[in-house]
């Protein structure tokens, strides 16, 4: 990054995408990890897909309420997870699978959590959209925000060691060789 105004910016954004991402997960473990009092609940949904067909089945409104939820819940770790990193100069497919991974570790530790609060129910498939949110903003969003940061930044700077000029390389090293014990 370079150094000045521009390097400074970078900063802050990295900051500021550091102090969102905590307040979001603070937000969503007050959501999801909270116990909650209710007369009955319903068992685990260790079946992947069937709280989907569910949710299908009770009418166009109300799945698009609930698979949206799961969806959202954690969609915004897709854009808040790379922001925090800070970095503009990455592969679009390596950032992609970085972020997904640690949404889904997120989601699962949000589900194993889950197993020990009064009121909530496991349900596989919200780590299913969960992590699908995750992706969809990583991929709507991320790409095209890093290029604009990057053409306002300029292009990657290029690392220059220690004295400001290049080592000469030399020779490989070699190791000597040791005899063998008998």
């Amino acid at each position: 990054m370079r150094q000045g105004t521009d390097g400074r910016a970078v900063i802050r954004f990295r900051a500021t995408g550091v102090s969102l991402l905590l307040a979001h997960l603070l937000l969503v473990g007050w959501l999801t990890l909270r116990p909650l009092d209710v007369p009955w609940m319903d068992a685990a949904n260790l079946s992947p897909f069937a709280g989907i067909r569910a949710d299908l089945s009770l009418g166009p409104a109300a799945a698009f309420r609930r698979i949206g939820g799961g969806l959202l819940l954690l969609a915004p770790l897709g854009v808040l997870l790379p922001m925090a990193g800070g970095r503009l100069y990455v592969s679009p497919w390596l950032s992609l699978a970085r972020t997904v991974a640690a949404g889904s570790l997120i989601s699962l530790a949000i589900e194993l959590g889950q197993t020990g609060v009064p009121g909530q129910v496991v349900d596989v498939d919200s780590l299913f959209l969960n992590t699908t949110g995750v992706a969809l903003a990583h991929a709507l969003v991320v790409p095209a925000c890093r290029a604009r940061l990057r053409r306002r930044v300029g292009p990657e700077p290029q690392v220059v060691p220690r004295g400001g000029h290049e080592a000469p390389q030399g020779s490989t090293p070699t190791i000597s060789g040791v005899g063998m014990a008998p």
